[in-house]
């Protein structure tokens, strides 16, 4: 078996960002998918929406620097970049429903080969109580981008033929961007972006235990 180093939380949303084309308006998810705004290119003009009402989110803020009046849809506290704002919630859900995201980045428990997302229950005790604004976003946005491990805690994969868990939205996820590759979801399955050095497509088709077309560009 090959060597190969998992991509930590922030070189996963380092590489999440460096995709991100410039001027574009992109909606974060709770969870991992905040890491991102931390990590925008220098010099590339991202606008970055929150659902609970902000556009023009910038970085985390310095330790001892938070204001709590000012927060994410995960309750995280955030800066506002020059000529940000904030408005009211249903203002917020009118720009997602309305086609005016290019981007959305949202977490997943599942997603199919052919995009489905299923990220909001597992049904589980104690499990997330309801949807959100994630069916909004995953339909809405010009472009659904996935973030999350590969594999579960258990070793199981989380990119699967077909979703088991309560589904988000159907055929919407257009890339996966996992700790291990990134993967294009499309009707016909999974093709690879790429893969951290050192692991082999024979290795990653047998984790996800689905066929994966060549690599491409």
């Amino acid at each position: 078996m090959s060597s190969y180093q998992k991509r930590t939380k922030d070189e996963l949303a380092a590489r999440v960002a460096r995709d991100i084309f410039d001027g574009a308006c992109v909606n974060l998810g709770i969870g991992m998918p905040t890491k991102v705004a931390n990590h925008i290119p220098a010099g590339r003009e991202v606008i970055l929406h929150s659902e609970n009402g902000i556009l023009g989110m910038g970085p985390a803020p310095a330790a001892g620097q938070e204001d709590y009046d000012l927060i994410n849809a995960g309750k995280q506290p955030v800066t506002l970049l020059p000529g940000g704002c904030f408005f009211h919630h249903a203002d917020s859900f009118a720009m997602m429903r309305g086609g005016h995201l290019d981007i959305c980045v949202l977490g997943a428990f599942q997603v199919s080969a052919t995009g489905d997302l299923a990220n909001w229950s597992t049904g589980e005790p104690g499990a997330i109580p309801a949807v959100g604004g994630a069916m909004d976003l995953a339909v809405g946005a010009k472009q659904t981008w996935v973030m999350m491990d590969l594999l579960t805690k258990t070793g199981e994969p989380k990119v699967v033929a077909e979703c088991s868990y309560p589904l988000t939205g159907l055929a919407c996820v257009k890339r996966i961007y996992t700790d291990l590759c990134t993967l294009a979801c499309s009707p016909r399955g999974l093709s690879v972006i790429d893969m951290v050095a050192g692991l082999t497509v024979r290795e990653l088709q047998r984790m996800i235990g689905l066929p994966l077309q060549p690599q491409r560009d």
